[in-house]
């Protein structure tokens, strides 16, 4: 367990950072000390994004208790859940806002980036496409264009 990387893992948080610079969303900071230790920081937006992997945070969909050693795990991914909940309130009592992306969700870009976008401009009931495709319902006009020209995401 000890040998485990937090950081630097090529499935979540490096796949994110191509994500975010393929749709040039700007002004994240990576690994800044907050409550549960935030994989990026948008500091002038007020949103913090964690990327969580199906295993050790206990995805409904993925999840598999391991066979052997259950008693441990058991526990283990029930404190990373409570530890989860504890760090989001934290956090939304000192006025952040907080989005938790699955990995395996890591496969939409597109949705993850429109997620987002909406999330960094306050439209979080509204969904988007950012390529153009799809139906939209955002009431603004969002490109990756008009993203990299708003002052408040360099």
């Amino acid at each position: 367990m000890a040998s485990i990387r937090s950081r630097g893992n090529k499935g979540t948080e490096l796949k994110l950072v191509a994500i975010l610079r393929t749709h040039g969303i700007k002004g994240w900071r990576r690994h800044k000390m907050l409550p549960g230790h935030p994989d990026f920081v948008f500091s002038r937006e007020r949103l913090v994004i964690f990327v969580d992997g199906c295993l050790w945070h206990g995805c409904r969909w993925h999840f598999r208790m391991p066979q052997t050693n259950r008693g441990y795990w058991e526990r283990k991914i029930t404190r990373n859940i409570e530890r989860d909940r504890v760090n989001s309130k934290l956090l939304r009592k000192s006025g952040w806002r907080v989005l938790r992306i699955w990995a395996h969700s890591l496969h939409f870009e597109e949705k993850i980036a429109g997620k987002i976008v909406s999330k960094l401009l306050g439209l979080e009931n509204h969904r988007f496409s950012l390529d153009g495709s799809g139906e939209t319902t955002c009431p603004v006009s969002i490109s990756p264009k008009s993203i990299r020209r708003r002052s408040s995401f360099k």
